[in-house]
C-alpha cells in the first residue's frame, strides 16, 4: 500500500500530494486570524525550534518516500517532541503505521490529524482508504462520496479517477451492482486516467470472467505503460480481493 497521501508543513489546503510523488510546495502565509489555534500555538514556538521540527518533519517525509519507513517513524518522534498538535505529522504517522498494516493505530492517527484540520481532504483520503482495506464497504462508500463532490477536476483529477473507482468497487460490495454498472460507463478510452479498462476490468472479474478482466488490466498496462499511473489501481484491486497480492494472502495482518 503506497497511495496514502501527505501534505506539507500546514499546507492546510487541498493536496493534493502523494507522499511517493512529489513534495508538496510552500503554503501561502495567512492572516493570524486565520490560523487554528495549532498553528497559532506552532508560530508561538521560537524560530529555531521550529526550523528544528521542519526539518526532522521534512527528512521523515523524504525517509517515507524512499520506503525507509522504521527511519521516518525516528523522525518522526524527534518532530514530535518539538511539537505534538501537527496535523501534517499525525497523517504521515497513520501512512506509517499503514506500511506495517497496523491500520487500528492509523486511524487513531489520521482520527487525531482531522481533529486538528477537519477539512483536508488528503487526511480524508486517508481516512477512506483505511476503512476501505478493512472492508468497511459502507462508511468508506459514504466518505468517497462526500470527498468528491469537494474536489476539483481541473486540480484533482487523477485522485478523483480513483476516487470514483473506489466508489464503484464498494458500490459492489453493499449490493448496488446496477449502480456499480452505470458508473462502469461514465468515461471511455479517451479519458487521461485508467478509469476506463480498471472499471470494465472489475465487471469481468465480478462476473467471473477472469480472462476478459486480465484482458482489460493488460491494455491499461500498455496504455499507461511507463508512468506509473496504475499503480494505485492495481493496489486497489489487490485490496479489494480480485487480484492476489505479491506477498501471498494478508487476510490476517495485524491491526
Amino acid at each position: 500500500m503506497n497511495h496514502f497521501l501527505f501534505l506539507s508543513l500546514f499546507l492546510g489546503s487541498a493536496l493534493l500530494v502523494s507522499a511517493q510523488e512529489k513534495p508538496a510546495t510552500a503554503p501561502e502565509k495567512k492572516p493570524e486570524a486565520e490560523l487554528s489555534l495549532n498553528q497559532r500555538m506552532f508560530l508561538n514556538l521560537p524560530e529555531e525550534r521550529r526550523s528544528e521540527f521542519g526539518k526532522h518533519l521534512g527528512e521523515a517525509d523524504r525517509l517515507f518516500r524512499d520506503k525507509r519507513v522504521f527511519e521516518s517513524i525516528d523522525e518522526l518522534e524527534k518532530a514530535n517532541a518539538i511539537f505534538q498538535d501537527s496535523p501534517e505529522l499525525l497523517n504521515l504517522r497513520g501512512s506509517c503505521f499503514v506500511e506495517f498494516r497496523s491500520f487500528d493505530k492509523a486511524m487513531v492517527a489520521f482520527r487525531a490529524a482531522e481533529k486538528l484540520s477537519p477539512d483536508n481532504r488528503s487526511i480524508q483520503f486517508n481516512i477512506g482508504e483505511v476503512l476501505f482495506v478493512t472492508k468497511q464497504w459502507k462508511p468508506a462508500l459514504e466518505l468517497f462520496e462526500k470527498l468528491l463532490k469537494g474536489m476539483n477536476v481541473k486540480t484533482d483529477m487523477s485522485l478523483m479517477r480513483l476516487v470514483e473507482f473506489k466508489i464503484l468497487l464498494c458500490k459492489i460490495k453493499v449490493g448496488q451492482k446496477e449502480e456499480a454498472e452505470i458508473l462502469a460507463e461514465k468515461y471511455d478510452y479517451l479519458d487521461d486516467s485508467p478509469y476506463y479498462y480498471y472499471a470494465h476490468g472489475t465487471l469481468c472479474y465480478e462476473k467471473g470472467d477472469l480472462v476478459k478482466a486480465e484482458e482489460w488490466l493488460a491494455m491499461a498496462a500498455r496504455v499507461f505503460q511507463g508512468s506509473g499511473a496504475i499503480e494505485p489501481w492495481q493496489d486497489t484491486l489487490v485490496e479489494f480481493g480480485y487480484i492476489k497480492s505479491f506477498y501471498g494472502d494478508d487476510s490476517a495482518a495485524t491491526k
